[in-house]
C-alpha cells in the first residue's frame, strides 16, 4: 500500500528540504481561499450529494478528460456534457480512467487524484487498472454518507471562501439562499462573466444584449442603454457578494471609440451587419468601458486572455461549449493595455489581476507592469502553468522584479471539488520550496521565510480580492 511522502514536491537538497518542510509546516493547515473557480452553486445550495466517482473526479474535471481524450477515449464515453448518463456508464468511466492511468504519470492530475485519495477518502490502495473497480466502489459507498455531501466536503477542506463563475444575466437567487444560510461556514461569492456580451462577431449578440437589458430593466439596443445595463447588473451582482469581474478574449485591447463612432458600430453589430475589423474595434471599447465602469464599483478585474476557445471544431459541433478544448495563444499585454493604465492605472480603487497561459509574458510584460501601477498585480500560474515546475518558474520571473507583495496569491480555476484542497496544498508546497531556496541563499532570514509564507497563502489573496475573512 502506498502512502504519500511527506517530503513530496520539496527539494532534493538536505538543507532546503528541511527548511521547505518548516516553511510549509507553518501555513499547511490554514484556510483555504479561492477567489476564482468554476464549481456551480448548486451544489452548495441544495447540499448535493455526488452520485457516483466519476461525477466527483472525472466528468467536471477537463484535465482529467483531455487527456483521455488524447489517448483516444470519446468524450461522451466520460460523461461531458450527457443529459443521461447511466451509474453503468458512470463506472464503466471510471474503469477506462483506470486503463488509461499510465498516461497521467509525471502531470499535476495525478498527483492531485493521488492526494484526494488518501487525503480524503483514507484509500492507499495504488490507482491503476487493477484497482480501479474497487476504489470506484469504496468511494461510491462513502459519498452516499453525510460526511461526504458537498457543504460536508467544504467544511472539511476548511474553505474560508469560494467563488464560482456566473452570467450578467444571473439572478443569483441560489447565491442569496446559500450566503443567507448560517449553515453554511464560507464566503460563497458570484463573480461577473460578461465575455459573451461584449463579443458583438458573435452570431447570438443581439439576443445576448437584448436578454441584459431584460435583466437590467433597460432598453440595451443602443449602445447607451447596453452601458447602463453593464452597470446595473455589475452592480447587482457586488450588492449580492461579488468582488470581481472575470474577462477572457483572445487579446486584451482596449482602444476606445469616440462616443457616436461606438454607437454607430453597435447600431451595426446590434443589426448583424458589422464587418469583422469593426467588431474588433467595438469589442475593445466595451471591454475599455469594463474598466471603467470597475473604477466606479470597485470589482476587481481579472484578465486571462489569449485561449483559442473551443479549438476543436468536430467537439464543438458533437458536445457544445466547455470541454477542455482550449489551447493557449501568445499573448500581449504592455502595448495593449495602455489604453486602460493610462486611464486608470494609478487610482487606488482600479484593481486589474492579470493572469496568463504564455509563460514568457511573466518576466517580460506582467511582473514589470505590476512592478510600476499601483493597480496592477500578476495572477496565479493556471490551467496549462499550474504544474510544479511552471508554479517554480513563475516565482522565479516575477519576483525579483516586483516582489512576493505584488502577486495574486493562489487560484485553483476548478470545477471538481475535491481537488480543491489538492491543488492549494501543491501551491503552499511549491511556495514552500521557492522561498526556502532564498532562505538558504541568505536573501532572507528565515523568521521572513515564514512572513512570506503566510502572506503568499493569506494575506496577499485576501487583500488584492479585498476578501473580509
Amino acid at each position: 500500500m502506498q502512502t504519500l511522502n511527506p517530503d513530496r514536491l520539496f527539494p532534493a537538497e538536505p538543507t532546503q528540504r528541511r527548511i521547505a518542510r518548516d516553511l510549509y509546516d507553518s501555513v499547511k493547515d490554514m484556510p483555504i481561499i479561492s477567489p476564482h473557480g468554476h464549481v456551480p452553486v448548486e451544489w452548495f445550495a441544495t447540499d448535493h450529494h455526488f452520485n457516483n466517482p466519476t461525477e466527483l473526479f472525472i466528468t467536471p474535471d477537463h484535465y482529467v478528460t483531455r487527456l483521455m481524450h488524447a489517448h483516444g477515449v470519446e468524450l461522451a464515453d466520460l460523461g461531458v456534457n450527457q443529459c443521461d448518463f447511466s451509474d453503468n456508464q458512470a463506472r464503466e468511466a471510471f474503469l477506462t480512467f483506470g486503463r488509461c492511468w499510465r498516461h497521467y504519470a509525471g502531470t499535476p492530475m495525478r498527483y492531485w487524484f493521488e492526494d484526494s485519495l488518501e487525503r480524503v477518502f483514507s484509500i492507499t490502495e495504488p490507482f491503476g487498472p487493477d484497482s480501479a473497480g474497487r476504489i470506484y466502489d469504496q468511494i461510491n459507498e462513502m459519498l452516499a454518507s453525510p460526511e461526504f455531501s458537498t457543504r460536508a466536503l467544504v467544511r472539511r477542506f476548511n474553505i474560508e471562501s469560494i467563488s464560482t463563475t456566473d452570467d450578467p444575466v444571473d439572478d443569483l437567487h441560489l447565491h442569496d439562499q446559500v450566503i443567507a444560510d448560517p449553515d453554511f461556514d464560507a464566503l460563497l461569492a458570484p463573480a461577473f462573466r460578461p465575455d459573451r456580451y461584449l463579443e458583438p462577431a458573435a452570431p447570438e449578440w443581439a439576443s445576448l444584449v437584448d436578454a441584459l437589458g431584460q435583466a437590467a430593466g433597460v432598453d440595451a439596443s443602443g449602445y447607451e442603454g447596453f452601458h447602463e445595463a453593464m452597470r446595473r447588473r455589475r452592480r447587482f451582482f457586488k450588492e449580492h457578494g461579488a468582488v470581481l469581474s472575470d474577462h477572457s478574449h483572445m487579446d486584451v485591447s482596449c482602444e476606445r471609440l469616440v462616443d457616436d463612432e461606438a454607437s454607430r458600430l453597435f447600431a451595426l453589430a446590434y443589426a448583424g451587419s458589422i464587418t469583422a475589423a469593426d467588431a474588433a474595434r467595438l469589442r475593445a471599447h466595451l471591454f475599455n468601458d469594463q474598466a471603467r465602469l470597475a473604477q466606479e464599483d470597485g470589482l476587481i478585474m481579472t484578465l486571462h486572455p489569449a485561449v483559442h476557445r473551443s479549438y476543436d471544431q468536430y467537439g464543438l459541433e458533437t458536445y457544445g461549449r466547455d470541454i477542455g478544448a482550449d489551447i493557449p495563444a501568445r499573448s500581449e499585454f504592455t502595448r495593449a493595455l495602455k489604453p486602460i493604465l493610462n486611464a486608470y492605472g494609478n487610482d487606488p480603487t482600479f484593481r486589474l489581476v492579470l493572469f496568463t497561459m504564455d509563460e514568457t509574458v511573466f518576466s517580460r510584460s506582467l511582473a514589470p507592469l505590476a512592478g510600476y501601477y499601483p493597480s496592477v498585480f500578476v495572477g496565479a500560474p493556471w490551467w496549462f502553468l499550474d504544474q510544479p515546475e511552471a508554479m517554480l518558474r513563475y516565482f522565479e520571473d516575477t519576483v525579483p522584479i516586483c516582489g512576493f507583495g505584488k502577486l495574486s496569491g493562489f487560484i485553483d480555476d476548478t470545477r471538481a471539488l475535491c481537488s480543491i484542497p489538492s491543488r492549494h496544498d501543491t501551491n503552499r508546497r511549491v511556495t514552500a520550496r521557492y522561498v526556502a531556496s532564498l532562505v538558504a541563499d541568505h536573501r532572507l532570514s528565515l523568521d521572513e521565510g515564514y512572513e512570506v509564507m503566510r502572506g503568499m497563502i493569506q494575506t496577499q489573496p485576501r487583500e488584492v480580492f479585498r476578501l473580509n475573512p
